[in-house]
């Protein structure tokens, strides 16, 4: 199994054969957070505009993402995993935008699949992609708002790619440096409205999920995510 690792769109842009589109902090996070309390189907756009615009063809979807970090006007949840703990989502429809993760999707156009993936759901989507037995596998990092590569998503990488290869690696150690590092914007008393504390706190729960998700096309051809159960 041939296996990169690679960053931002132009990483996706080049992604070939399985590719993993990666962000933890928080786009795929809050995607596994979304399926874990029962939601039906989730729309990662790139495009805030085409966004609004599926929003205001199904005003009966959710709204959800955010552009630096916050949520726009007319969302009806941002990027925040924690805004689902309690959240009665069961059967709804999520439109998703973000600044990163949902970016990389778009741009892996010559993927043979995309799975989407954070620490939560990571140990999964690696045993998936281990029964899928592809050649080629792309791990792709899309970083701090798809501008520069970041501690957790490569982190995130490196952790698949060693469930791939056999090789031990004690993620779990490295929680004290993300908290110090990337993380450390979640414990900023200013931005608890719209990254608060416990977002590091669920996007660090490795391998909370026992599930993969995986890019499907619906009917007009749109780009959905699905949770695929081991």
């Amino acid at each position: 199994m041939d296996i990169t690792i690679d960053h931002l769109t132009a990483g996706a842009a080049r992604a070939e054969g399985v590719t993993v589109v990666i962000d933890v902090f928080r786009a795929y996070t809050f995607e596994c957070w979304a399926y874990s309390r029962g939601a039906g189907r989730i729309y990662p756009l790139a495009s805030l505009d085409g966004a609004m615009a599926l929003k205001a063809a199904h005003p009966g979807w959710l709204l959800a993402g955010e552009r630096h970090g916050r949520p726009r006007e007319g969302f009806d949840f941002g990027n925040s995993p924690s805004q689902l703990e309690r959240a009665d989502i069961a059967g709804r429809t999520i439109i998703h935008t973000t600044s990163a993760g949902t970016q990389g999707i778009e741009a892996a156009v010559h993927a043979e699949r995309i799975l989407p993936a954070a620490l939560v759901n990571a140990a999964a989507t690696a045993e998936y992609i281990r029964r899928l037995a592809p050649q080629r596998v792309s791990l792709v990092c899309m970083g701090f708002e798809n501008t520069c590569p970041t501690e957790e998503d490569t982190l995130c990488a490196e952790y698949i790619r060693s469930l791939l290869l056999g090789e031990p690696m004690d993620v779990r150690a490295a929680i004290p440096s993300l908290r110090a590092g990337p993380g450390s914007r979640f414990f900023v008393p200013e931005n608890q409205a719209f990254a608060p504390e416990r977002d590091f706190e669920l996007s660090t729960d490795i391998d909370r999920f026992p599930f993969a998700l995986e890019i499907c096309k619906d009917e007009q051809g749109r780009n959905y995510t699905k949770r695929v159960g081991l």
